[in-house]
């Protein structure tokens, strides 16, 4: 759990964790792509959720297609020039508040058994899925952290 909320939004040497690099980042800003066809900070924030809630459905068993949009992975964002509102930009991040809650909580319950096994059909352990999580938080908020000085250009 120390290692996901470090990751996540917890102080720690390393510096902006995912959710810090969120903070103060408005709608505009998040919707700002580099290029065409490039992922922009918003859609990042979602991809982040969903794997967030793709971790905690294997370790509690829960099934799929229960993630709170239609789809996986990456999820356009916003959906058009409409919808690119300060509330939905703030639906989005509290969506990866309450992703992020549910794997904490689905970790919380897990046993230091359950941490080292690999489920049926699996390749790794449930830690190494896990740390995985961790370091994919970090490294999209190092994304979004690069992201946020390419919109001040």
């Amino acid at each position: 759990v120390a290692l996901l909320d470090e990751a996540y939004d917890h102080r720690s040497w390393h510096g902006t964790n995912l959710r810090g690099s969120v903070r103060r980042v408005n709608a505009t800003q998040a919707a700002w792509r580099p290029a065409p066809k490039r992922h922009n900070i918003w859609e990042t924030v979602v991809h982040a959720a969903y794997w967030k809630y793709a971790a905690a459905r294997r370790f509690t068993g829960g099934s799929r297609g229960s993630f709170p949009l239609k789809g996986s992975n990456w999820f356009r964002r916003p959906a058009d020039e409409a919808s690119a509102t300060e509330r939905a930009w703030r639906a989005d991040i509290e969506l990866l508040d309450r992703m992020h809650e549910s794997l904490r909580n689905a970790v919380m319950r897990l046993s230091s058994k359950d941490l080292a096994r690999a489920p049926a059909g699996k390749k790794v352990s449930n830690f190494t899925l896990l740390s995985g999580i961790a370091a994919h938080d970090l490294y999209h908020a190092g994304q979004i952290q690069l992201l946020k000085r390419l919109t001040s250009l």
